[in-house]
């Protein structure tokens, strides 16, 4: 789409206006030879295996509550899409204090999946998830198939959730969430959660403390998986050396930010080229994503969306510049499809890319 705009804010070079009290009407005539700025505003929508985006950039699960948290800092209609923090069957308190730590270029959690539960969450917070002004991806944990299974069954029923994410990566609670890490269980889990979640995409996320990831991802679109979140974070930790103790009461938590940015590209780019790609399954991109040239990386080594989670605490407007940053970036490279650039990534042996663009 194109908008061509003079100086003085009108498109036709005539401005009216209206003398109060009496009616009296004139025209502004606006010379011609004023300069006119060209806005090309580029395709950004996102096709996430039938779920339709009109931003690439989404909230990582556990940055941003509930809902409406964010809402004086963020426009949340300009998201592609609100992820909730996990749900689980029954309600967490999580872990103790200790549970955030600042460490150099990122950031150790350990909330442990604090939340209220299945019944307070559709009594509490799907009437304001039913207002959001942008899609909602319902993030769901467990520790058993059972667990999984009846929460996502109550989400699939839910009009304000366009799809379901599954953590089953979660690296900072002591009680379970083995999944992740083993391929058959993953892929069994997978595919027990697709019979009951019949009318919306399932999303799964992948931890990065794995052997081969690409064995994992494989598994979960042979369970079924409509779509890929990579990756989760990397497990952790920081020592206070006065104290001679950890600095987490949990011991070890996730660390994200900028710091794991250049392994979680590492991996996407993996698992696009090695399984996703041929399967046709999208991956959302996340780890480290701060600023656009971050997201850029990702959509060339795979991934078709971006999401953002730490540097929500830095600027909570970071997913408002990075499509802007895009939007220059596809203008710059004369493209008109972000989704055109999806896994354009040259690795030395590639055949070159036939493509529209120079």
């Amino acid at each position: 789409m194109i908008i061509i705009m003079n100086h003085m804010g009108t498109t036709n070079g005539v401005a009216e206006a209206t003398t109060a009290g009496a009616g009296f009407r004139f025209a502004l005539c606006i010379p011609h030879f004023f300069s006119r700025t060209t806005h090309r505003v580029a395709d950004l929508s996102v096709n996430l295996a039938g779920l339709k985006l009109s931003s690439p950039t989404l909230t990582c699960s556990g940055t941003c509550g509930y809902a409406f948290e964010y809402a004086d800092f963020l426009d949340l209609s300009k998201l592609g899409a609100f992820v909730t923090k996990s749900i689980t069957r029954e309600e967490r308190i999580g872990n103790e204090p200790a549970r955030i730590v600042e460490t150099r270029a990122g950031m150790l959690n350990a909330i442990g999946l604090a939340n209220v539960g299945l019944k307070r969450f559709l009594a509490e917070k799907v009437p304001q998830l039913d207002r959001m002004p942008c899609k909602v991806i319902v993030n769901v944990a467990g520790h058993s198939f059972d667990d999984y299974m009846e929460t996502c069954a109550a989400m699939d029923g839910l009009s304000c959730a366009a799809a379901v994410e599954l953590n089953v990566s979660c690296p900072n609670v002591k009680d379970g969430l083995t999944f992740g890490t083993h391929p058959g269980r993953l892929k069994e889990l997978t595919s027990e959660v697709k019979k009951v979640l019949t009318r919306k995409p399932l999303i799964v996320k992948l931890s990065p403390n794995v052997e081969d990831i690409t064995q994992t991802a494989k598994a979960t679109i042979d369970g079924g998986a409509d779509a890929l979140s990579m990756v989760n974070t990397f497990t952790a930790m920081a020592i206070d050396i006065q104290k001679r103790r950890p600095r987490l009461a949990n011991v070890t938590g996730g660390l994200s930010g900028p710091a794991i940015k250049p392994i979680a590209l590492h991996l996407v780019s993996r698992v696009y080229r090695n399984v996703a790609k041929h399967a046709g399954v999208p991956i959302i991109g996340m780890g480290g994503v701060q600023y656009w040239q971050d997201a850029a990386e990702f959509i060339l080594a795979g991934a078709s969306a971006v999401a953002i989670g730490t540097a929500l605490f830095v600027d909570p407007a970071t997913p408002e510049k990075i499509s802007a940053g895009l939007n220059e970036w596809l203008a710059r490279q004369g493209v008109e499809r972000l989704s055109d650039l999806v896994g354009a990534l040259e690795l030395p042996g590639d055949e070159p890319r036939q493509t529209p663009y120079p």
